[in-house]
């Protein structure tokens, strides 16, 4: 093993291997991993023409995600043996044909699985199923004067600005999920334009009081990677959902906006949309493993 912890210097190589072998789950972009690694160290190591991500747990590292490049899970196993404790965020639909070591344990991830929606349908929530949605939003266009503009480095500071009213009227300190998704974010943001993000921001009264930030992740499907809006407006949290799909990821048939992690107040906001697939994982524990169950990060709602 050759382990290295990510870091900055790792983006173009991450990002040109990210380019040719395409990935499907929302881990796998830079900014998802190095925004994160206050709450999942990351660390990477090249085999056999391949990206390797491990994430480091309280019982030892593990295989985050699939391996980037030609390299199958099986033989990462079999040559990092016993040093690793298995793989976690293991895309289901991989695991076809995989041959695993023997007494190895497959265990669903339903809370990790990433919900895709068609972008379209965001865009413009019609039919019957948006009904409420777009009550919602109606019900905010009248009530106050919004105004939809991209995110670029001079609103960066007023987005940062904004995160931290809202982590004042959620009491943030207060919640360890919070608090690590507020690293998170401020990382993200600060590396906005370093990192080639897409990003939406609503004015209210000329104050931002909703943001949203993405990127592509593969050539059909952007992912979202946080939307924040001041719970202050009614219907705010729609519209900027609404205004982001249609003017920044018109080019991209999906949306990616990761997983509900348990979360029964997430998972009911993300089944409301009507996503189009669940991109499915599993993990993976190897003979003699105790691998722990995965933090609950806040990710986009």
């Amino acid at each position: 093993m050759n382990l290295r912890p990510l870091s900055l210097d790792d983006r173009l190589c991450v990002t040109e291997y990210l380019r040719r072998f395409p990935p499907e789950i929302s881990e796998l972009t830079f900014t998802n991993l190095y925004a994160w690694r206050r709450t999942r160290p990351i660390w990477t190591d090249t085999f056999k023409e391949s990206l390797i991500f491990f994430a480091e747990t309280k019982t030892g590292l593990v295989v985050l995600g699939n391996p980037v490049g030609p390299v199958s899970l099986a033989e990462v196993f079999r040559e990092y043996g016993g040093r690793i404790r298995g793989a976690d965020r293991f895309p289901k639909a991989m695991l076809a044909d995989l041959p695993l070591p023997p007494g190895a344990t497959v265990v669903e991830d339903r809370d990790n699985g990433d919900y895709a929606y068609r972008r379209e349908e965001l865009a413009t929530l019609a039919g019957r199923n948006f009904t409420k949605k777009r009550n919602h939003i109606n019900q905010c266009l009248a009530a106050y004067p919004c105004r939809y503009e991209i995110i670029t480095p001079e609103t960066v500071p007023e987005c940062l600005e904004m995160q931290d009213r809202w982590c004042a009227a959620r009491d943030c300190r207060a919640e360890p999920g919070l608090c690590g998704e507020y690293q998170a974010i401020e990382e993200t943001l600060r590396r906005y334009h370093e990192f080639g993000l897409t990003g939406g921001a609503i004015r209210i009264g000329g104050v931002i009081e909703a943001f949203t930030v993405g990127e592509p992740l593969n050539p059909s499907t952007a992912v979202c990677h946080f939307e924040k809006a001041m719970p202050r407006f009614q219907g705010l949290g729609q519209l900027i959902n609404q205004w982001f799909a249609r003017n920044n990821l018109a080019g991209f048939t999906y949306v990616n906006r990761e997983q509900d992690l348990g979360i029964p107040g997430l998972r009911r906001a993300k089944e409301s949309y009507y996503p189009d697939h669940l991109v499915e994982k599993v993990r993976i524990i190897l003979p003699g493993s105790d691998m722990e169950k995965p933090d609950k990060q806040q990710r986009c709602d």
